[in-house]
């Protein structure tokens, strides 16, 4: 764990010795033009040749049915067909913009009822559609699950989940996607994340070329030149390769519980602040033992359990931390006391709570 630590300070270390500001970056990184957006689709759809590892659900059979008397085949109830063949699945699917008939798209299939495995299932033709209920994709094909579930004598095994799977370019689009590129004099800019800083830099930025100005924390109005007006897209490429120079991010501590991982901003600082850190294990260790009565007694031989407990408490440490510490002091303060990362979650929500770190504190 120290060497962890150590490791993870003088990465930390060096990056903090590097200029926030000394490098540029393309407008492209840092916003995209308002309105050019992508599209998402969903449809409902059949999985079928699965090995007995589709669903039992009555909807599923009623679907095979239909989907039967479409094909021109009829059969009197649709319990007369196989359980656990297929499956009823949600198809989702994200059509990107300017997107042309016969495209294809990567489609995402999901089990909606008890099905154990989409493995070897094959898609049958699903229609995708748009929030507004318009049909723009349809998909069919082989879904890749990427493990494997087995299941026999009731027992179980898997290395994946295997309930959702794709099909790499099994969508294709019907439809041409129409995206407008601004209004008729001007397009405008929307920053990823909000800065007024940010936006201004880069309405300057553009002023050379084009007017250009902030007109909030996040959005930027550019007017087309003249020259322009007709070939919007040599005016995009010159306006996306245009660089400038990025603000610095605000202070965050990043912390995962459930993976147990922290990320601090090389920004964070600390106001005056005592930490301690100590453990306290209590072990308990149960043995099993008989009472044996005495011979000629009629007494009854009994089980019993005895418990044994035991608890260690490892000697607490105290450090503190002076004003305007940075993110270097405050990993060798922690790396000092042997402070593992589960404990060191705790200790920068104590901090935080105590006003002591001068950061936002992101739990995800």
């Amino acid at each position: 764990m120290k060497k962890v630590l150590a490791l993870i300070l003088a990465i930390m270390i060096t990056t903090g010795l590097m200029p926030v500001n000394a490098a540029t970056v393309r407008i492209m990184d840092l916003a995209h033009i308002q309105g050019v957006r992508e599209n998402q689709l969903v449809g409902y759809g059949i999985v079928v040749g699965l090995p007995n590892t589709g669903d039992n659900s009555r909807s599923t059979q009623i679907t095979n049915k239909m989907m039967l008397r479409n094909l021109g085949t009829v059969i009197e109830q649709e319990n007369y067909i196989q359980k656990g063949a297929s499956a009823a699945v949600i198809v989702t699917a994200t059509v990107p913009p300017f997107a042309k008939n016969g495209d294809k798209i990567d489609v995402t299939v999901s089990a909606m009822a008890d099905c154990k495995s989409l493995e070897g299932g094959v898609l049958v033709q699903t229609i995708l559609k748009a929030p507004n209920g318009e049909a723009v994709a349809v998909a069919q094909g082989p879904v890749s699950v990427g493990g494997i579930n087995k299941i026999a004598g009731g027992s179980s095994a898997r290395n994946a989940i295997t309930t959702t799977g794709r099909i790499p370019g099994g969508g294709i689009v019907e439809r041409d996607i129409y995206t407008e590129i601004g209004d008729e004099n001007s397009i405008t800019l929307s920053i990823d994340h909000s800065d007024y800083t940010l936006v201004s830099r880069i309405a300057s930025s553009i002023s050379r070329i084009a007017p250009a100005r902030a007109i909030d924390g996040s959005s930027v109005k550019v007017q087309i030149p003249s020259k322009f007006q007709n070939d919007r897209v040599t005016f995009l490429s010159i306006l996306e390769n245009l660089e400038v120079t990025p603000t610095a991010e605000r202070a965050k501590v990043v912390v995962n519980e459930r993976t147990g991982t922290v990320v601090i901003g090389a920004d964070v600082k600390l106001m005056p602040a005592a930490v301690a850190h100590g453990n306290i294990t209590v072990t308990v260790t149960s043995h099993n033992d008989v009472s044996q009565p005495n011979g000629f007694s009629n007494g009854a031989t009994v089980g019993f359990e005895n418990a044994d407990i035991e608890i260690n408490k490892n000697p607490g440490s105290l450090i503190t931390m002076p004003a305007n510490s940075n993110l270097n002091d405050l990993v060798r303060a922690l790396n000092s006391i042997g402070v593992a990362p589960i404990d060191l979650i705790s200790i920068l929500q104590a901090l935080k709570k105590s006003g002591s770190l001068q950061a936002d504190l992101v739990i995800i």
